[in-house]
């Protein structure tokens, strides 16, 4: 029998992510597949490196914790884009890390174009976490 969580303590699981990532983490876009875990070392070739905004998840509600406001930016550098890490506000520690796609193809985090150029604008169009044990 598989263990079952409450609603409230799933969106404090969620909340408690945003915690330990501060308020206002970085996002990193990388090209390649992602490491192993977040314990490993930056895979791929950085595109961008971007502050979120200082609120950058809202409150979990259902299970689930979408993210909050505007992710937008300019390419540092041209390639395709392949994953996302979220770091600490201090950019040391790696928190969360996953799949990039197109909006549509389902990826962990999805945004508006994966072929990208330098100083080419962009905008995270879907991310969401979400508790299992639902």
């Amino acid at each position: 029998m598989a263990i079952q969580l409450s609603v409230a303590v799933r969106n404090a699981l969620l909340d408690a992510i945003e915690t330990a990532a501060g308020t206002a983490p970085f996002l990193d876009f990388r090209t390649g597949a992602q490491p192993a875990d977040c314990a490993q070392a930056d895979a791929g070739t950085e595109l961008e490196h971007q502050a979120l905004p200082s609120d950058w998840m809202a409150a979990a509600a259902a299970g689930v914790k979408s993210k909050l406001g505007t992710w937008t930016g300019a390419f540092d550098a041209a390639g395709v884009v392949g994953h996302f890490r979220v770091k600490n506000t201090a950019d040391t520690v790696c928190h969360i890390q996953g799949s990039v796609t197109a909006t549509g193809g389902g990826g962990d985090l999805q945004m508006d174009n994966i072929n990208v150029a330098i100083a080419q604008n962009w905008t995270v169009t879907q991310f969401d976490l979400t508790a299992g044990n639902a």
